[in-house]
């Protein structure tokens, strides 16, 4: 296994993208295990004052929904790469830096 979870690379996770895997209603326990798994290998960034006010900015910016306004926030609050399948909206925000998300990039 070489991907990001086997990497030296801090790694990061809004609590909205923890709303986003486990609200998922075709998850199957073995999955929600996997993610509970990958999870421990994280640190969960909270939504606070702070990066609700960076989230809300970026809502009425460019026009994301909360989620994704979130999702990004937490990005630019760690300084941290995004991985998405969705990179063409988050590219909208110039000081994000966004990559393709790729089941193999995080679970191998």
């Amino acid at each position: 296994m070489n991907g990001i979870i086997e990497s030296n690379f801090p790694l990061f996770v809004s609590t909205m993208t923890e709303i986003e895997l486990f609200g998922y209603s075709a998850i199957t326990e073995a999955e929600a295990k996997k993610i509970e798994e990958i999870l421990k290998t994280t640190t969960i960034i909270s939504i606070d004052s702070r990066l609700a006010r960076i989230a809300g900015t970026i809502r009425s910016r460019y026009g994301f929904g909360v989620a994704d306004s979130t999702i990004a926030a937490t990005a630019l609050m760690t300084g941290s790469i995004l991985l998405t399948r969705n990179v063409k909206d988050f590219k909208k925000e110039p000081n994000l830096s966004v990559q393709k998300f790729e089941k193999t990039t995080i679970l191998c």
